[in-house]
């Protein structure tokens, strides 16, 4: 198979000129092609008085391929296509007793239960949250009547946090052995769209991504897997620095040598729960700050000047970075085109927000997190939980500023920037359910983080006209952008630094960010954990230990 790059073709072109483009670029006639698909679709918008184009890569089957090669020898955008099919590095024998657990089914334990299970593995998924219908009625609850169920929420859950975002499936991960390609096909296979596979920045949606989770669910247990939802696990199970199991809330114990914990970042009571447990775990960095909306053809015609609107484009995005003279870097972070601003809180008396798109991206209002970093280093040297400590209260600071009924507190751009309260609306209308209080933000993050963002404005004002216009509305807080500890692990067998077979996965264990990274991350434990089972079976088949 060979691979072109760089095929360029104008955004309305016909269906069939891609064809022709490929016969031109490689003096190939009609019926020397045989088959050709698209690996990638991506368009660049950084010249908006230029035009815009659909620039492709294609893989294709020609009838004599190393003539072909051997032709386009010293052109770099001809070459062979790399072999981006996934391979399963294990197969459980027959009559395999010892079955591994996965604690989470966001889409980092969502992965690596899948994986397991096609290669015969038949795990046994601990779900805290509840199945992806039922936790849908449970953040709407929150959303439209302000009732939170602290364990079935915009967090926790069948699909986890990126249940309730943008199913945003792109990441700039190191990905040499394409697993990413193989979560973009299990969702197509479960129902997403085909164009996942090759547009460059490509979305489910979330209520799509409903029923693609639930399918794959059933393909989980179809082949073996066990799926139990409403079981949180209060404790692990250690004899000699090796995991022994999981005790769950209701005091059932569940035997395994191999535990994946797949938390997401909020599981703050599994974080503390295995710090005490003498798991190693540090501090890592993360971010803090507000949601920004502003109407979404501002942020398209910035973008797309002309071709603003267009239907093949789509609802434009954007990506900021500014360095504050205090040393913070302040930069967007989960921008959501077309978009609303949610209430992500799971615990009471507290408020977070998050950013959430639909399939369509057709709302009235771009959003995203506009953040401040925090270093470990410099902010709490020596305290791997004090990141999450700053979290619980900013976000108890905010429900108080809200109302304390779960609105958030939120205030103009222009106001924010001036020192002084809001107290009424321009022609920003906001999208967060509850509800919004206008007042003085200045109070809601630590005064570093209020200087730099009051900074940032101004400069992303000048690289997106209208980014700082006075009524664009900054909505309080975000303060879960990532995990704020990492569950170390080693590199080669993916286990903890000292406890053997748990197997720290995805966002949680701070080894993820997004629906695709925490995806190729619990593919990668799942073959960690297979190969281990295995290597335990020819060293000490008499110690397998589990509890089916």
């Amino acid at each position: 198979m060979i691979r072109v790059t760089e095929l360029a073709l104008p955004l309305d072109h016909p269906e069939h000129a891609l064809r022709a483009a490929i016969l031109q670029r490689l003096q190939l006639r009609d019926d020397q092609l045989r088959h050709f698909t698209v690996f990638k679709r991506s368009y660049d918008a950084r010249k908006k008085n230029s035009e815009i184009k659909f620039v492709y890569i294609v893989d294709l089957t020609v009838q004599d391929e190393a003539a072909v090669l051997d032709r386009f020898a010293g052109d770099a955008h001809v070459r062979p296509a790399p072999d981006t099919a996934y391979y399963p590095v294990a197969q459980a024998p027959a009559g395999l007793s010892e079955r591994p657990i996965v604690v989470g089914l966001g889409p980092c334990g969502l992965f690596a239960a899948l994986l397991l299970a096609q290669m015969g593995f038949r795990p046994i998924v601990l779900e805290r949250g509840k199945d992806v219908r039922r936790r849908t009625k449970d953040t709407w609850a929150l959303w439209r009547k302000k009732q939170l169920s602290p364990e079935s929420n915009v967090q926790f859950g069948e699909g986890g946090a990126g249940l309730f975002s943008d199913g945003k499936l792109y990441s700039q991960i190191k990905d040499p052995k394409f697993y990413g390609r193989k979560v973009m096909a299990e969702f197509v296979k479960a129902g997403a769209p085909e164009e996942i596979l090759f547009v460059s920045k490509p979305h489910i949606g979330t209520f799509r991504l409903t029923g693609v989770v639930s399918r794959m669910r059933d393909e989980i247990i179809s082949l073996g897997g066990e799926i139990r939802f409403e079981q949180k696990v209060t404790d692990l199970l250690l004899e000699d620095g090796q995991v022994r199991g999981v005790e769950l809330a209701s005091g059932e114990q569940l035997m395994s040598r191999h535990v994946v914990m797949a938390l997401g970042h909020s599981a703050r009571d599994s974080f503390r729960m295995l710090h005490k447990r003498g798991v190693f775990l540090e501090a890592k960095p993360f971010a803090i700050g507000f949601r920004i909306e502003h109407p979404q053809s501002l942020i398209d015609h910035a973008r797309l000047g002309k071709y603003a609107g267009h239907p093949a484009l789509g609802a434009a995005d954007y990506k900021l970075v500014y360095h504050a003279s205090n040393g913070r870097a302040v930069y967007s972070f989960c921008m959501c085109p077309g978009g609303t601003v949610v209430a992500a809180t799971s615990e009471p008396g507290r408020v977070v927000t998050n950013g959430m798109s639909q399939y369509s991206r057709n709302e009235r209002n771009a959003n995203s997190g506009i953040v401040v970093n925090i270093s470990p280093e410099q902010d709490f040297p020596g305290d791997p939980l004090a990141g999450m400590e700053l979290q619980e209260q900013l976000e108890a600071h905010a429900y108080v500023l809200g109302g304390s009924d779960y609105c958030a507190p939120a205030q103009l751009v222009g106001d924010f920037i001036a020192g002084k309260p809001s107290d009424k609306l321009g022609e920003v209308e906001p999208s967060y359910q509850p509800g919004i209080l206008l007042g003085d933000l200045a109070s809601a993050l630590p005064v570093y983080a209020i200087d730099a963002i009051r900074e940032a404005l101004p400069a992303f004002g000048r690289q997106i006209r209208g980014f700082d216009r006075p009524d664009a509305l900054l909505t309080g807080v975000e303060t879960r952008t990532s995990a704020p500890v990492r569950l170390t692990r080693d590199r080669e067998s993916l286990q903890s630094l000292n406890t053997r077979g748990l197997y720290p996965a995805g966002e949680g264990a701070g080894y993820a960010g997004g629906i695709l990274s925490a995806g190729v991350d619990g593919i990668k434990v799942a073959e960690a954990v297979a190969n281990a089972i295995l290597a335990d079976l020819e060293t000490a088949p008499e110690t397998q230990e589990t509890r089916p």
